[in-house]
């Protein structure tokens, strides 16, 4: 995964992104991409679900990067967090307990 990220930022270089890009731009990026997952799963269009969730978390990357993250550490301590939770299964959605 690191590769894929070191690829993904190396893109966003060369393209200018990272030099002149905005964290208020790539929020509109991730807008932009979560409204066409929406319609993906709307549609049941598993090869844009798939395309818009690739987008998005290359998006993700990227803003971490403008706002001095690193993305994959940004990751792991979710996972810290979200691995000691507990909680239920309520309507379809994991609801943390309090």
């Amino acid at each position: 995964m690191k590769k894929l990220n070191e690829l993904v930022l190396a893109w966003a270089d060369e393209k200018g992104i990272l030099e002149t890009g905005t964290v208020q731009g790539q929020l509109g990026k991730l807008h932009e991409e979560f409204s066409e997952l929406e319609t993906a799963i709307a549609f049941e269009d598993m090869e844009e679900v798939a395309d818009a969730i690739g987008d998005m978390q290359v998006v993700l990357i990227i803003l971490a990067e403008l706002v001095g993250m690193d993305a994959n550490e940004c990751l792991a301590g979710a996972y810290d967090v979200i691995s000691q939770r507990k909680g239920e299964m309520v309507n379809g959605v994991f609801v943390k307990e309090e």
